[in-house]
């Protein structure tokens, strides 16, 4: 062996044991990284708009107030600020607040909201769901637990009715029984400012009440639950009441948040219910526009104001009451004016 050759393998040999030693120190070969866990689904919690809450709070701050109205009035300014009390709702927004506040009547109902909560851990089926509910508002009815819920808004929105109903029978009544003071046989002063006021407080959206508001935020998620379980009740059901189960659809499902409120906003309102709440204003104006002494308003307070707005939102709920059933069929028979044949011929020439 040269010794060019003897250099060539020794440094052969070098080369070898030099990669044999980096290799023992590197240590061993770098693993895959594990895979990652799968990303949880983010399910929303239930939600619904301030902004329709609000509607639901001013809806019930009505009721609330008008119902409260005392028939035993004693004095021609009394009269005047019942006519100012019942007069302040604007037709639309009574509606909004009525439907709202069904659907948050529908939201008490722990089996229904079950039944819409199962379909939320899955994102795209959520958002399908919500689209078939914003598309046709009858989608809702067919969620399990439905019947229960329709139950609890017909019996919210005709509670509320038949208070206001009731009411208005005693306001009218004593309309009648009042003509025995002289007070009540007295015109009233400015009937045109009188008129246009009730007109401009029949056009002013009014805001709802702060402790209301509260609880009924607070009644979302059942923090502040209201009502009692009721019967459940069988399809088919009114608009109103199935406008109410798809806002609260679409609340149990997150779809009526703020973010939602241009889909969620066009729901709350109902063309029959509309025009019930539009004639009953009419014939209010109408009233106010031919009485003349008090107690003749008090008769367009108990009739128009309260008896009117009464039946509407029963009507709405899918119920009316017996007794203002047959009051209508007299009505009808009688073929009565708008304005309740000029205060029923003037009171019966003032019970004489």
């Amino acid at each position: 062996m040269t010794s060019a050759t003897l250099i060539r393998h020794s440094r052969r040999l070098a080369a070898i044991a030099l990669v044999a030693l980096l290799a023992g120190c590197a240590g061993p070969a770098p693993q895959a990284p594990p895979p990652s866990p799968p990303v949880a689904a983010v399910v929303p919690p239930i939600s619904l708009s301030p902004r329709v809450i609000e509607q639901a709070s001013a809806y019930r701050a009505y009721v609330n107030h008008a119902s409260s109205i005392s028939p035993a009035f004693a004095d021609g300014g009394g009269v005047a600020q019942a006519v100012r009390t019942g007069s302040a709702y604007e037709p639309k927004q009574l509606l909004r607040g009525a439907i709202a506040y069904g659907a948050l009547a529908a939201l008490q109902d722990a089996a229904f909201v079950a039944g819409v909560r199962k379909f939320v851990s899955d994102p795209d089926q959520r958002r399908t769901i919500a689209y078939e509910i914003m598309k046709d508002p009858t989608y809702a009815v067919g969620f399990s637990g439905s019947a229960g819920a329709a139950g609890r808004v017909v019996a919210a929105l005709a509670d509320d009715g038949q208070r206001l109903l009731d009411t208005g029978r005693s306001v009218k009544q004593a309309a009648y029984d009042v003509q025995h003071a002289a007070w009540s046989k007295a015109d009233v002063q400015d009937r045109e400012a009188r008129l246009a006021q009730a007109k401009q407080l029949s056009a002013t959206a009014t805001p709802g009440e702060m402790a209301e508001t509260a609880l009924l935020q607070q009644a979302v998620t059942g923090g502040a639950p209201f009502g009692q379980a009721t019967e459940a009740l069988s399809p088919p059901y009114p608009p109103v009441v199935v406008r109410s189960l798809a806002v609260a659809a679409l609340a149990a499902l997150g779809y009526a948040d703020d973010a939602s409120l241009a889909q969620v906003m066009p729901m709350l309102s109902e063309v029959n219910s509309a025009q019930c709440l539009n004639m009953s204003k009419l014939n209010l104006y109408q009233c106010l526009a031919v009485a003349k002494p008090h107690y003749e308003d008090m008769f367009c307070i108990g009739q128009h104001i309260l008896m009117d707005t009464g039946r509407c939102l029963m009507k709405g709920a899918g119920v009316i009451d017996s007794l203002d059933a047959k009051a209508l069929a007299v009505a009808q028979a009688a073929a009565l004016t708008p304005a309740s044949a000029t205060i029923t011929a003037r009171s019966r020439s003032k019970r004489r």
